[in-house]
């Protein structure tokens, strides 16, 4: 009597549902005792949930080092493709287990040294294959289609803040905002973009007060608040298509800069903002809001202080001219004092094995930061240039305002949704409809009618947040005035924000600096 092993796998949970994964035990038990083989209960293993496209799973994995230790002497699957999808994947696992001496048996496919039953399973290996590229495209095909129709049943559940509307006989599926854990979102964007705290402080704050997570359970993570403030759906788009697998890209940032690549490991990518599918939900911020977030996670990024002991004002501004290095702060003890100095990443032998491939010189701190500061001085100092500036990009707000269009466009698409339900109710209620009709017709146009209205939401905060902006326009000058009265005055610190908020780059060369502004 032989000694085997069962292997059983289903990839998903309808199946798991399903119980036929428990079938496939049966059948595979049964089996056995027509094979006269004799398979212990713990080495019934079992994969709820796993693909059969990948190699990584845990009863896989335990049925491998099985037959590594020499301990069993047969592999009892019910079907090919429960063993893998691939048919590379298949021959792999039946050659390593020949070579460990253990003979795989499909009950579907009954395995035999004859040259016919070889080709017969590879014919089923590549059929297999084939099946699960082909429902993956269907998928992906259908997952679309929904998505561009505004469905957010596409989307896998809905992120803290909403509660996620299953489909019914009468509505398609929704979002609905929570009210407490909404409140919680908007505290977190607030201290982001008002009150100026990190990530790492609003994760703090969320565990001190011990703010239930979305869960209910566990602790709040910095990876969890920073996801909430790149989320788009809480600006009314959520969005489907955000990213695909693909080969790792290390970037470094001269390649990132002539636009190159370099290939390493599979990993998430995000997509191009324009390749996303948006999906109109009910909104919790202003759009103003979460742009102001993501342009200060972008600037966290480049001028975040980290590990950095000693802050200067031009940490994260400085990139070399000749290779597109940033540069970094060094140090040198004469007898008398330690002097500072701001060196290019790529001027440094010891970072790569074929030696520096930059050859700019290091420039001392204390003289770059005075220079830099005496441009941005000067700067501020044309009164007609911030005034000119100002004036221009209120003059676009006024003028250049596409939204006044758009808005008239949705509310003829409102009117219109709304003639077309009361027409509907109307036919139903004189039994010109039926019921069945109704509700298969009705949905549609609910979702229409409820994008337009928020859609048109959006347009009135945003015009809003403009009447905000051109009100406090005229307090600007006096700001500048008495900026300029205390720009001598300022610390390092605050020296930082200034440069910030006005400098984009500073390209440092042999001969040259140039400073990019924020102002033309």
């Amino acid at each position: 009597m032989k000694t085997a092993a069962i292997y059983a796998r289903v990839s998903s949970d309808k199946q798991k549902e399903e119980n036929t994964i428990a079938s496939q035990t049966s059948a595979l038990i049964a089996f056995a005792r027509e094979q006269n083989c004799d398979v212990p209960a713990e080495w019934v293993i079992e994969d709820d949930g796993y693909s059969g496209a990948s190699l990584l799973r845990p009863g896989l994995e335990r049925l491998r080092d099985l037959a590594a230790e020499g301990r069993i002497q047969a592999v009892l699957v019910y079907a090919p493709d429960r063993l893998s999808r691939r048919y590379a994947h298949q021959i792999l696992l039946i050659e390593e287990f020949a070579r460990a001496g253990v003979e795989v048996l499909f009950i579907r496919s009954r395995r035999a040294a004859t040259p016919e039953d070889e080709l017969l399973l590879q014919f089923q290996g590549m059929i297999a294959e084939y099946e699960r590229a082909q429902i993956l495209e269907r998928s992906r095909r259908g997952k679309r289609h929904r998505a561009l129709q505004g469905q957010v049943s596409v989307l896998s559940g809905a992120p803290f803040g909403y509660r996620y509307k299953r489909k019914t006989d009468h509505s398609a599926a929704y979002y609905e905002i929570d009210e407490r854990q909404a409140g919680v979102v908007r505290w977190v964007y607030e201290l982001y973009t008002a009150r100026n705290h990190s990530i790492g402080a609003i994760t703090r704050l969320l565990n001190e007060r011990q703010i239930p997570t979305a869960k209910e359970t566990g602790h709040w993570e910095r990876s969890t608040v920073w996801a909430m403030l790149r989320n788009p759906a809480y600006k009314g788009t959520a969005c489907f298509g955000k990213t695909r697998i693909a080969p790792r890209m290390r970037v470094t940032r001269p390649l990132r800069l002539r636009g190159g690549v370099a290939p390493r490991n599979s990993a998430n990518h995000e997509l191009p903002r324009t390749e996303w599918i948006e999906i109109p939900v009910p909104t919790i911020i202003s759009e103003e809001t979460f742009a102001l977030a993501n342009e200060l996670l972008e600037a966290n990024k480049k001028h975040a202080p980290r590990s950095t002991i000693t802050p200067s004002a031009l940490q994260g501004l400085l990139s070399c001219a000749k290779c597109g290095y940033g540069l970094y702060r060094t140090s040198t003890r004469s007898s008398a004092r330690t002097i500072h100095y701001y060196r290019c990443l790529g001027s440094d032998g010891w970072r790569r094995l074929g030696g520096p491939v930059c050859d700019n010189r290091p420039v001392r701190q204390d003289l770059l930061d005075e220079v830099v500061w005496k441009e941005i001085a000067r700067l501020l100092e044309d009164r007609n240039l911030i005034e000119d500036e100002l004036e221009r990009r209120l003059k676009a707000a006024r003028n250049a305002d596409p939204t006044q269009r758009r808005e008239e466009t949705l509310r003829r698409d409102l009117a219109r949704s709304r003639k077309r339900i009361e027409r509907l109710l109307t036919a139903y209620q004189e039994s010109l409809l039926s019921l069945e009709e109704l509700r298969s017709r009705m949905p549609d146009l609910r979702s229409r009618e409820q994008a337009c209205l928020l859609e048109l939401q959006a347009i009135e905060d945003q015009s809003k947040e403009r009447e905000v902006c051109l009100r406090l326009a005229e307090s600007v000058t006096s700001f500048l005035d008495r900026l300029r009265s205390s720009l001598g005055e300022l610390d390092i610190i605050e020296r930082r924000r200034v440069l910030r908020l006005l400098v984009k780059e500073v390209l440092v060369g042999d001969d040259k600096i140039v400073i990019r502004h924020s102002i033309p």
